[in-house]
């Protein structure tokens, strides 16, 4: 008798309350604007990437680490309601992290972090036996490069995709790399990460332009890479896909009023692991994942603007 395929969402990082005020525009060095209005919810990447994947249907569990503090009991609450695995997310003697976030008019936001007790969690927090059921791994750089790194080779030990988003940038080391089936960047990460060698492609340009890019990713081992583009959508490099002509895919963006654009990009991380999950193509997970980003842009705040699998599918039929 075949065993069903795995289909489990394990998510690695940080837990992280959102500290939001709103205003009409972002200020300049040294400039004090007014706002007008504040607001504290639950944040920080892995946790949204979890919450995300969980309302569109994911099996998902989460390892991190928040503080013995109201701010930590509240991500907890928030992530477990949502439909998260909680159990294997760790108290902590430091104070939870926190995000400084400030959200202009046009939805744009700038963002600062404070690790706190993300800074706690170390390799031993990363168990193989959490690993047992995942189909994904997501990971994000949130916390320590050394348990990102444990995670993903515990991930791969399973069996499962490895789903790397490079954010917030830094440099990696090559086994992590090596380690990651999917890399997810946007177009400032990539270049980043390919160096002086990097030519990334105007956010409009056609597909054939994108080749080179796709080409100098395989040459480091990244054979799967997704590059956000912003309001441009976004472009599946796929040096595995059958066809030459699939191994690059430009994905329409989705127009839509934005109020809030934080926390779009870990919906569109946790809608590309749901789908994955779900033995969609990357090129096939990365157009839903476009949509639900698309979705929690339209409401302010981060988990709770997330969207489920029906929302989605009625903007996408739309």
């Amino acid at each position: 008798m075949t065993s069903a395929p795995k289909a489990g969402i394990v998510v690695v990082g940080s837990l992280n309350a959102d500290l939001t005020i709103y205003c009409d525009r972002l200020p300049q060095p040294g400039e004090t604007v007014h706002g007008n209005g504040f607001a504290v919810n639950p944040g920080g990447k892995s946790a949204n990437q979890a919450v995300a994947a969980s309302k569109l249907g994911g099996q998902v569990s989460l390892i991190g680490a928040v503080g013995e503090d109201p701010n930590g009991t509240m991500l907890l609450d928030s992530t477990a309601s949502a439909g998260v695995d909680v159990s294997r997310v760790r108290r902590s003697d430091v104070a939870t992290g926190v995000a400084v976030i400030s959200v202009d008019a046009g939805g744009e936001n700038s963002i600062i972090i404070s690790a706190g007790a993300n800074g706690t969690l170390r390799p031993s927090d990363v168990t193989s036996d959490a690993f047992q059921d995942a189909a994904v791994v997501c990971l994000c750089l949130e916390v320590g490069i050394d348990t990102v790194t444990a995670a993903a080779q515990a991930g791969h030990d399973a069996g499962a995709t490895v789903l790397l988003n490079l954010s917030p940038y830094a440099e990696v080391p090559e086994v992590l790399a090596g380690l990651s089936d999917v890399l997810l960047v946007n177009a400032h990460e990539a270049s980043l990460f390919l160096g002086a060698e990097a030519d990334i492609p105007d956010a409009q340009a056609g597909v054939e332009a994108w080749e080179p890019v796709r080409s100098q990713f395989a040459d480091r081992g990244l054979q799967r890479v997704l590059v956000t583009l912003g309001a441009h959508g976004s472009v599946v490099l796929d040096s595995l896909a059958r066809g030459t002509e699939d191994q690059i895919t430009r994905i329409a963006p989705t127009r839509v009023s934005a109020i809030d654009t934080t926390g779009a990009g870990d919906a569109f991380t946790g809608a590309v692991a749901a789908r994955l999950a779900a033995g969609e193509s990357l090129a096939d997970a990365a157009s839903f994942a476009s949509v639900a980003a698309a979705l929690a842009a339209t409401k302010k705040g981060t988990q709770a603007a997330y969207p489920g699998v029906a929302d989605v599918e009625q903007l996408r039929g739309a």
